[in-house]
């Protein structure tokens, strides 16, 4: 079967869990296609999708969002790192760049199972620790579009509500995949990419319907826990693969 009907096979599982928990559409999606497709291959499609998705949530949930946090701290640091990220990308090859998004794959869905399973809590942490994760989180969306664990890490023990740490994140990923949606377009990636895009749109409207029904009839622990475990599984694949 072609590579890109599993790919888009891959966005409907990813965006129906992201509908689900609220994270994780193009990690999961570019973890398991990478097993099939090359990831600068996979970008220029992944990321004008995720930006219909953000787009969406955001317009939904826009009133919770932390400007304060948002545009003080996220955005400068991120969009930085995110243009530095993607000036690194042709200088680490196709093999390298699936070998660290294999590990950083590993060391999110690890550090979540090991918090889980010791019962640990986030605590608060300096702002340079908070600011310098950011940036690194920043490079790391420039590279896969997946700067979400590092944000995540970046944020744990903030004094943020859940509602406005979720908008808070959904804004930043609209920015940022818009920034990144431009440079493909500037860089000659994204156009080719069109036609992929509308034939895996359906896939992503299909994945967040069925996420927003299921939302409130799952317990969300235990999904992400297995989601968690896909994730731990697909980056050890994506490892192996590339050696």
């Amino acid at each position: 079967m072609d590579p890109w009907i599993w790919l888009a096979l891959f966005v409907f599982g990813a965006f129906t869990i992201e509908a689900i928990t609220g994270f994780g559409s193009i990690v999961i999606a570019l973890s398991l296609g990478a097993l099939l497709l090359p990831i600068p291959a996979m970008l220029p499609v992944l990321v004008p999708l995720n930006i219909c998705m953000t787009g969406y949530l955001l317009a939904r949930h826009y009133r919770h969002v932390h400007l304060p946090t948002l545009l003080k701290m996220i955005l400068p640091l991120m969009a930085g790192g995110t243009l530095l990220g993607y000036g690194l990308r042709p200088w680490l090859g196709e093999q390298l760049l699936q070998l660290l998004f294999g590990a950083l794959v590993i060391w999110f869905a690890g550090r979540e199972l090991l918090k889980v399973y010791r019962g640990l809590h986030s605590r608060q942490h300096a702002s340079w620790w908070t600011r310098s994760w950011m940036l690194v989180a920043g490079i790391t969306h420039g590279l896969y579009a997946s700067g979400g664990p590092l944000l995540v890490y970046a944020l744990s023990g903030t004094t943020l509500d859940k509602a406005a740490f979720r908008a808070t994140l959904i804004t930043v990923w609209f920015s940022l995949n818009s920034l990144l949606t431009l440079v493909f377009a500037l860089d000659g990636s994204l156009q080719p990419a069109l036609p992929k895009i509308i034939m895996t749109l359906p896939a992503l409207i299909a994945g967040l319907t069925l996420g927003e029904f299921v939302h409130h009839r799952v317990n969300e622990q235990r999904f992400r826990l297995l989601v968690y475990v896909l994730l731990l599984i697909t980056g050890g694949l994506l490892i192996i693969t590339s050696l």
